[in-house]
């Protein structure tokens, strides 16, 4: 049995899909499973537990010049890769034009059949053509949480029951632990963010506690923020440097937990099955929220959490406070 998974972006979206790769080693465990991905994205695929090979593209890229040299060759080498083997089953958990696409390109062994949603789910991105290119379009709770959404599609297309919470097959370091605290404030949205006093409180909360603070960062605008939050936090605070998200993932599994806003990285936190809280100025946490985990919990308010609220979740993913 070989199973392609389509999951092209973004990065939560991809953390989100790992639990159905789970699932399906679980339920089908002679099944070799491959997985398109962004490029930027295919250091974690490849972390994942059950993923036999990474298919990377960069459709991204490639759409701002479509008809360039480096386009149509790289394009070609893409096409070659993943028509290098035959499938079973595809099973686009994206639902847009882009991943319906790919899903049509790949290539069916005798037999098999491409799968994709049937409808949106609320909060969402969807579009027709995921539906147009499916052999089997397969119908979900219209109200559903990402990670679940994923799960219930594979589940159905394959004829098994979901049991148990999520696992993301990421795993975490054994050893080397470190006994600091990731905070993660860059996201790709500002009406995301949590203010910097907000930040610089809550820090000074976890040094008094006894931990070190570690900072991430993207974009420059994050980098700027994470080096200011650092001079004032003190010596226990530090900046971290740009790292590659592979780099990036294996020195957060090092850590004793993270909070954060909604964003890619508090979604690997998650996966990494770390003690977390998640800040959300939006009540959307019932959709990309961690779920069924005692040591992991969102929070919720508006305009954003005061730093009590966040403070408080925080002891008790710890603590039990």
């Amino acid at each position: 049995m070989k199973v392609l998974i389509v999951k092209l972006s973004s990065l939560g979206d991809v953390v989100h899909a790992m639990p159905a790769v789970q699932d399906l080693r679980s339920a089908l465990p002679e099944a070799r499973i491959d997985w398109v991905v962004e490029r930027g994205f295919a250091p974690l695929v490849q972390r994942c537990e059950g993923v036999r090979r990474v298919i990377p593209c960069e459709l991204r890229r490639w759409r701002k010049a479509p008809l360039s040299r480096a386009t149509r060759h790289e394009w070609r080498a893409f096409r070659n890769e993943l028509h290098a083997e035959t499938y079973d089953a595809v099973i686009d958990l994206q639902g847009l034009t882009k991943s319906a696409l790919v899903a049509h390109m790949a290539r069916l062994a005798p037999g098999g059949r491409r799968y994709a949603m049937a409808n949106r789910t609320e909060g969402s991105s969807y579009e027709a053509p995921t539906r147009w290119v499916a052999d089997v379009a397969i119908p979900l709770e219209p109200q559903s949480h990402a990670v679940q959404r994923g799960r219930s599609l594979c589940a159905q297309a394959f004829g098994y029951a979901l049991s148990g919470p999520p696992r993301f097959g990421l795993g975490r370091a054994a050893s080397a632990r470190e006994n600091t605290v990731v905070l993660i404030h860059g996201t790709s949205r500002e009406d995301k963010c949590w203010p910097e006093d907000h930040w610089l409180a809550l820090g000074r909360k976890l040094v008094a506690q006894g931990y070190g603070l570690g900072l991430p960062h993207g974009s420059e605008e994050e980098r700027a923020r994470s080096e200011r939050l650092a001079q004032a936090l003190g010596p226990r605070a530090e900046a971290w440097p740009r790292l590659s998200l592979d780099a990036l993932t294996e020195r957060m599994a090092r850590c004793a937990g993270a909070i954060g806003v909604d964003s890619g990285l508090s979604h690997i936190a998650v996966a990494l099955d770390l003690p977390h809280v998640q800040i959300y100025n939006f009540d959307t946490a019932w959709r990309t929220g961690p779920l069924h985990t005692t040591h992991q919990r969102s929070v919720h308010a508006v305009p954003t959490p005061a730093v009590d609220a966040v403070w408080g979740a925080w002891q008790a993913v710890t603590i039990g406070g």
